[in-house]
């Protein structure tokens, strides 16, 4: 089915959140902290408020009104001190944007400063447990008697694998117009993924009822997580305009979205394996390392996924965060699963080089019957099909498992694989049916954060109402329309599909309205594991002077619950196959340790992968029947096809040339190293 939003987007129709034709806009433009660690001990703003269409400057010297409780992130301007190079300390509004920047550059601001510490380090004394890590998990889970899972293993890995602080950089950077009414009522223009969660956020930011807060955003241009919760701009823009009286606009420039937007953690991860000499796993140990910023504590989920994986008698799993003089990190496509499983798929393939097995073989041997945390049965598990399948396909038969030894010309040549996971999530969602003008008219508060939510959701309430889809109008991106959860955890389609399908239901029996709220059904479903996997093969060629590595073919084969459209999945499990790509190759946010941030924080110096990066890149999907997950029988697709590419391809990497870099993006100067 072609997107509902085509059109108006190739046309230049579809409004983003910056571009809504407000009278009297004017615009605020932040000024940075200079320093990384200390106290700003005064602010001149003389020099800025002399100038053209300047209205006013915001800073600690005057705090604005918030909360008591708000989120330290968000709550602007109310203490005098500073977490990390780059926060917001001022902002100037102006008539225009211009202006509002050349100014803050006149905001004089002088700091009392301290020593810091920006890296994580493996043996760093702050190191402590947190109490969960993201959204709900237990920080350690343990079953099983590891020591002796290692000691009665006939073969054992023990390995250490990094990975750096990565940027989403989503192709729309962030930006909000705030709209405050003269009864004092707020309308927020923003480029959120979630308009109901925006709003909560904005109303216990400002210490407002939710229902003064209207949150609208009907196109949003990418936001890989960076957009799943308001940043420090949005409330920007929210104070500013509450400030001057008027429509106020906060557009981040790219540089920008390196300090205030989140990143991923970067991870120190230790992975022990045994097996016994048939290759059965023994025992599974998987320990991280990561960091936090001092404001806010934020523990990435990086080793939930080894509780998933493989059948162990013994499992052991630990957290470990560090508070550091750093921006707070936050959700980025596969937040846990995508840094976890390529440290643990890495890890199966050294032991499977270990053991002598075939890496593909390993993998099936030690598939789980039941979940191995939990012991919870799964709604559906199609592992092994996605790898068998994945085998046949990419041509794996017979594939020759020493390393280094296949040219062609200057080219050493490789072939990885690894597996893939994601929780199917859901989350209660509102939806309403109507019929109206001779169709129907379906309401929920989704953002279709590109993906095609739109085009998806037409097609659920079609289905559901038996009408053809041009019948079927879908109204989203608003927070006045019923509460719908995040365009995230790879839940959307889940969780916004099931309410609408209840309402459709509801409409057909009503004749004329429905509305439904999944609450409860959601509490009624049965204790299950519910999970995407698949497989991901990757051919890579690397130049043995120069170390120079180029992927030939990736093949990503899922197993995801009915598909809704396949045009859209396509697009969604290439997008993440591209995106490992680069956390495979290039994407490395560099932390500078005596200045503080992120040295390379523009896309001239941040690489991401292009389409000359990937010669040929191919998805496919095992026809999967889960009657346990909702009435579409969907599971997320969004994010799993990041998961695993990365380790597949360091796999592949290695097979060419019998390098093991363990320490992501795998460059040409680790290589010759």
């Amino acid at each position: 089915m072609t997107r509902i939003e085509g059109h108006d987007k190739v046309t230049g129709r579809a409004t983003y959140s910056a571009e809504y034709p407000i009278e009297g806009v004017t615009y605020a433009y932040p000024v940075q902290a200079g320093i990384v660690r200390g106290r700003i001990t005064s602010i001149d703003a003389a020099g800025a408020l002399v100038l053209p269409g300047v209205l006013a400057v915001l800073s600690s010297e005057d705090p604005p009104e918030l909360a008591p409780d708000a989120d330290p992130e968000l709550a602007l301007f109310q203490r005098r001190e500073v977490a990390y190079r780059g926060q917001f300390v001022a902002a100037v509004v102006a008539d225009t944007y211009e202006n509002a920047r050349a100014a803050a550059r006149e905001v004089r601001v002088t700091y009392e400063e301290d020593p810091h510490d920006v890296r994580l380090r493996g043996d760093h004394p702050g190191l402590y447990r947190p109490e969960k890590v993201n959204p709900f998990y237990p920080a350690d889970t343990e079953k099983g008697d590891l020591a002796a899972g290692l000691a009665e293993a006939a073969v054992t890995v023990d390995v250490t694998y990094t990975t750096p602080a990565v940027h989403n950089n989503p192709m729309e950077p962030h930006a909000t117009l705030a709209v405050w009414s003269g009864d004092g009522d707020l309308t927020v223009y923003d480029s959120t993924q979630g308009v109901s969660t925006a709003r909560a956020m904005i109303a216990k930011t400002l210490g407002l009822p939710a229902e003064r807060v209207r949150v609208v955003c009907r196109h949003i241009g990418g936001g890989f997580g960076s957009k799943g919760t308001i940043r420090p701009g949005t409330m920007l823009a929210v104070l500013a305009a509450r400030a001057v009286g008027r429509p106020v606009k906060v557009a981040l420039t790219r540089q920008q979205l390196f300090d205030v937007t989140g990143y991923r953690t970067p991870t120190i991860q230790r992975v022990r394996l045994g097996a016994d000499a048939d290759g059965r796993l023994t025992a599974v140990e998987h320990e991280v390392a990561e960091q936090s910023s001092t404001l806010v504590e934020f523990a990435e989920q990086t080793a939930t996924p080894a509780r998933t994986m493989y059948e162990t008698p013994a499992l052991r799993t630990a957290h470990r965060l560090v508070r550091l003089d750093v921006a707070t990190p936050s959700w980025m496509r596969a937040p846990g699963e995508c840094p976890g499983m390529y440290a643990l798929e890495s890890a199966m393939d050294e032991l499977a080089i270990a053991t002598g097995l075939d890496p593909v073989e390993l993998r099936v041997l030690n598939d789980a019957e039941t979940e191995p945390e939990s012991g919870l049965p799964f709604s559906s598990r199609n592992l092994v099909a996605c790898l068998l399948e994945g085998a046949r396909r990419f041509g794996w038969e017979g594939r020759d498992p020493t390393p280094g030894v296949r040219r062609q010309g200057r080219w050493l040549i490789g072939t990885g694989v690894a597996s893939s996971t994601f929780p199917a999530f859901r989350r209660p969602s509102q939806a309403t049916a109507t019929v109206e003008n001779g169709g129907y008219v379906v309401r929920v508060a989704a953002v279709d954060l590109g993906t095609g939510a739109r085009t998806a959701l037409t097609k659920i309430a079609a289905t559901a109402l038996g009408v053809p889809p041009d019948q079927v109008r879908i109204e989203l991106g608003d927070s006045d329309l019923p509460p719908a959860p995040v365009a995230g955890g790879s839940m959307g389609t889940a969780s916004w599909g099931s309410a609408v399908v209840a309402a459709c239901e509801e409409a057909l029996r009503d004749g004329k309205h429905g509305a439904a709220d999944t609450t409860d059904a959601l509490k009624a479903q049965q204790d299950l594991a519910r999970h995407a996997f698949g497989a991901q093969f990757a051919r890579v060629r690397v130049d043995m002077d120069t170390g120079e590595i180029r992927v030939s073919h990736l093949l990503g084969i899922f197993a995801a619950g009915r598909i809704i459209d396949e045009q859209l999945a396509t697009s969604q499990f290439v997008g993440g196959m591209t995106m490992g790509v680069g956390m495979a190759l290039m994407e490395e946010s560099v932390i500078d340790d005596e200045f503080g941030g992120f040295s390379n924080h523009d896309l001239a110096q941040y690489h991401v992968p292009v389409c000359a990066d990937i010669e040929r890149i191919d998805a496919a999907w095992i026809e999967e029947d889960d009657r346990h997950l909702n009435p579409m029988g969907t599971k997320g697709i969004g994010e799993i096809g990041i998961v695993g590419t990365a380790a597949a391809i360091g796999n592949a990497v290695y097979h060419a040339t019998g390098i093991r870099v363990r320490d992501l993006p795998i460059t040409p100067a680790r290589l010759l190293a």
